[in-house]
């Protein structure tokens, strides 16, 4: 077994959350493969909508404290802490007051769309790298789930590629159908720039619209292999996969997923 340790990085996890598609893949998905006799950690943004008190969070001090800067703006990153006893399951949440602090996953209570998306989801990636690295814990495979986790591979490949943590790791993103209709603002995908992280590596994709398609075909450009969640996912971010030369996981119909996705985590390493 290659894929030892499998890290988690989502964008929903219930029941933190509401139940959906995605936080329920969320919060399956991780329990299955640690049940497969893997070891895994996962991440979760602590969005605004979280209960704290009911959920137990609790901010972990040792991991928090560092500042992450972003268009030249310093944002504290700050580490919370909850378990899942029934599955045996820790979750890391990462939090800023700008963010994240009394505000919703994408929109509004009024389901007005937040201008600074983007920069969301380019504090999480790096804030789930930073906490890794402080974790000294090297997963074999990133598994990124969702739209505020599309920035993670390039960050990976690109900035933290000579950390001890990723030096060795495959990452993989599913596709999942459409998320959002928003456009993200082409002149925010600059604030992407970090180490060796350039607005070039990405400006073939966005460079004349920033969506969600946009998005998620950047994390596949870095990843090193995609899963396609079902047959309604975004039919032009698989033929951009295709045309790369990804290895892809087809759609799993049922619980048959579990396996597959361990499967096709090891053959990556062939």
């Amino acid at each position: 077994m290659k894929a030892q340790k499998v890290l988690f990085i989502t964008t929903e996890i219930a029941p933190f959350v509401a139940e959906n598609e995605c936080s329920l893949k969320g919060r399956i998905l991780p329990q299955s493969i640690q049940e497969q006799g893997h070891e895994i950690r996962t991440f979760s943004p602590k969005w605004g909508n979280i209960n704290e008190r009911r959920n137990q969070l609790h901010e972990v001090i040792r991991l928090s404290g560092m500042n992450l800067i972003i268009d030249d703006t310093d944002h504290p990153l700050i580490i919370k802490v909850a378990s899942l006893p029934s599955a045996r399951m820790q979750i890391y949440f990462i939090d800023n007051d700008d963010y994240f602090m009394k505000r919703g996953i994408l929109t509004d209570k009024d389901g007005k769309e937040y201008t600074d998306n983007c920069e969301r989801a380019i504090f999480y990636a790096r804030g789930v790298l930073e906490t890794v690295k402080k974790l000294r814990w090297a997963p074999d495979v990133i598994h990124c789930h969702g739209w505020a986790t599309a920035l993670a591979p390039l960050y990976i490949k690109k900035a933290y590629n000579e950390e001890p943590s990723f030096r060795d790791t495959k990452v993989v993103i599913e596709v999942s159908p459409k998320e959002f209709e928003q456009d993200l603002g082409t002149e925010n995908a600059k604030f992407v720039e970090y180490k060796d992280v350039s607005y070039d590596d990405i400006k073939d994709i966005c460079e004349n619209e920033f969506g969600h398609t946009e998005l998620l075909k950047i994390g596949v450009k870095f990843a090193d292999g995609v899963i396609i969640e079902n047959s309604n996912a975004d039919s032009s971010i698989i033929e951009y996969a295709k045309s790369l030369n990804k290895p892809i996981l087809e759609p799993v119909e049922g619980d048959a997923f579990k396996e597959a996705y361990s499967a096709f985590y090891e053959s990556l390493f062939d």
